[in-house]
């Protein structure tokens, strides 16, 4: 596994689209506000074409112009390290104009976003080989003042973080809005880690992969698919994936993961992470957020960890994809210590 270059300091931070852009509030606010925290932190700025753009079907443009804008970054080395400007709904339909070859024989960058941006954050480790950051996207890094959390994730471009934990409180409702986009968390909820098949004193170690379910589900069984040697070439590590949701309800999260289940994703495990699905606390004829995760994976007799800082509702841990990774947990505390 490829592991990319730090961000050093006064180096190039590149923000790039290929997913929605930062064209309206509160998301553009934030975004402007994330550029000069990061200049006056000392460093320079890359903007892609379609970073303020908002003409696209589900995505910031046409999937053809935000794939000239990907490959630009990842295979150009405009800049050190790439930010995604947020995350959207079709990005998958960039993937046909992504030169995955090409970035594979380039040399690596880092790329940080989470949700639709699992369609690169995922297929970067397993088509070409080479980690990639789960975390939050750039109008995130405008906030007042930064969450833990977002220390953590650009800790992790810089080199200056190589482990993350959880962060005890959690937002249900946030209070961000078009006319107070720099918010931070509103943190109301306390974390209470579940646990299935193993006890709250747990260690896995092994090699993360995973991302937003919803994307994950939508890539199985297509040419994008290469999880059979991705397993096969990690098998001694053992794999751990890590999966949360944002559009999927419970029915939809049992679902995808049967559909994974049956494309054969699930070999070699050590464990999983689930994050707090965007639905947190619904339930569908007798179906909640838990027995839909451990009614497909209980079955395999490797931990089945819950309700983590993971994805849709903050603060997220950042995973690095790809990594190889020691797990402990105790109780509502988990650290996850990344081994590059």
């Amino acid at each position: 596994m490829k592991i990319p270059g730090f961000l050093k300091d006064g180096g190039t931070i590149g923000f790039a689209a290929p997913s929605f852009g930062c064209n309206i509030e509160p998301y553009k606010s934030g975004f402007n506000n994330a550029q000069e925290k990061f200049k006056s932190m000392g460093y320079k700025l890359e903007l892609g074409e379609n970073c303020y753009k908002g003409c696209g079907t589900g995505i910031s443009n046409t999937p053809v112009k935000c794939g000239q804008e990907l490959n630009s970054f990842m295979t150009g080395k405009r800049s050190d390290v790439v930010i995604s400007c947020g995350g959207g709904e079709l990005m998958c339909e960039v993937l046909d104009y992504t030169d995955f070859e090409k970035i594979a024989l380039s040399e690596p960058v880092w790329y940080m976003g989470y949700s639709d941006n699992t369609n690169l954050t995922f297929l970067l480790p397993v088509l070409c080989d080479t980690a990639a950051i789960y975390a939050p996207c750039a109008s995130s890094f405008g906030m007042e003042t930064w969450h833990k959390s977002i220390y953590d994730a650009f800790g992790l471009l810089t080199g200056k973080v190589s482990s993350v934990h959880s962060y005890g409180m959690w937002e249900k409702n946030s209070l961000k809005t078009e006319e107070k986009p720099l918010e931070p968390y509103n943190l109301s909820e306390k974390t209470e880690i579940k646990y299935y098949n193993c006890k709250i004193k747990t260690e896995i170690t092994g090699r993360l992969i995973g991302g937003c379910l919803d994307c994950l589900s939508t890539l199985t069984g297509t040419k994008y698919d290469k999880m059979a040697e991705f397993n096969e070439k990690y098998k001694e590590d053992g794999i751990i994936w890590f999966m949360e949701s944002c559009e999927l309800n419970v029915m939809g999260i049992r679902r995808a993961l049967w559909q994974l289940e049956h494309a054969g994703w699930f070999k070699y495990l050590k464990g999983f992470l689930i994050g707090r699905p965007f639905c947190f606390g619904e339930e569908l004829y007798g179906l909640d957020q838990y027995n839909a995760v451990t009614g497909i994976l209980g079955k395999y007799n490797v931990p089945v960890i819950m309700d983590l800082d993971i994805g849709h509702l903050p603060p997220m841990m950042p995973l690095i994809t790809g990594a190889m990774a020691n797990i402990k947990t105790n109780g509502n505390d988990i650290s996850i210590e990344f081994i590059l």
